[in-house]
């Protein structure tokens, strides 16, 4: 897969995915991340990008000239996403349809954002990773970077664990112990010393429903009613009342009256 990414600060970029597992998937030629610098195509002797915008106001704007420029030099993959916010909300689902393309690109902003003709004849899409203000799209280009790029085969060393993670199957993940078993004196839970396999993932299974619950009810009510083998692994674990507020909360939501209005 090939990554591009257009930005003014490519050394923030380019160190970051240097590093962890995304720097050895680069070196394994897995992943193909290319950060280019918007400033290199300019002419100008401060190398400018950006210019005030019409009709005042405050800030500055990212001129269309290097955005463009940059494009027809380097041909980045499509689709050239814009990470602004305006865009879709990035989420797992989200990432794993661009770890199923042969590559994209992203176009990240500054100051006050890019030029309106960039996002009307240039760009494909927008992308956000949240209702709040970043001082550009690096940040953001890391987060997709990182979460795309372990839905790449080969790039985690277990292949199951990218499975096996908060939001892969709609919930929160399920609480992690490792050694010692008893550390001053919080025991790990005995189910998971059982070796009982089958019946560590019902306890993985309720303890994900529970947690999920608790932290994320938007998940639950999305994730919709409980399954025959989740009551069976929330009752094994005595966590009724997490099987009753599920209920509760799927046919409070479905119930006449209570449905979500549609929008036209």
């Amino acid at each position: 897969m090939r990554i591009d990414v257009l930005t003014i600060f490519p050394d923030m970029v380019e160190d970051f995915a240097a590093r962890s597992l995304l720097g050895k998937a680069r070196e394994r030629r897995l992943i193909d991340v290319r950060v280019h610098d918007l400033r290199s195509v300019t002419t100008d002797p401060h190398h400018s990008v950006d210019d005030a915008p019409f009709g005042g106001g405050a800030g500055m704007v990212l001129a269309p000239e290097p955005i463009f420029a940059t494009v027809e030099a380097v041909e980045p993959p499509r689709p050239l996403l814009y990470l602004g916010p305006a865009g879709r909300r990035f989420d797992q689902e989200f990432a794993r349809e661009l770890a199923a393309l042969d590559g994209f690109s992203m176009l990240c902003g500054r100051y006050e954002g890019v030029d309106e003709r960039v996002r009307t004849n240039l760009i494909d899409g927008e992308l956000s990773i949240g209702d709040y203000v970043l001082s550009g799209g690096e940040v953001a280009a890391m987060v997709v970077l990182e979460a795309v790029s372990r839905l790449i085969p080969g790039v985690m060393g277990n292949a199951a664990s990218a499975d096996d993670e908060s939001f892969s199957a709609g919930l929160l993940e399920y609480p992690h112990y490792t050694r010692p078993a008893d550390f001053r004196g919080f025991a790990v839970p005995d189910v998971l010393r059982s070796g009982d396999h089958a019946r560590v993932a019902r306890w993985r299974r309720a303890q994900s429903l529970a947690r999920t619950l608790a932290s994320r009810p938007d998940l639950v009510l999305a994730h919709g009613p409980l399954s025959a083998d989740d009551r069976r692994a929330l009752r094994e674990h005595e966590l009724h009342r997490v099987e009753a507020a599920i209920d509760e909360l799927v046919t409070g939501h479905s119930a006449p009256g209570n449905a979500p209005r549609q929008e036209p």
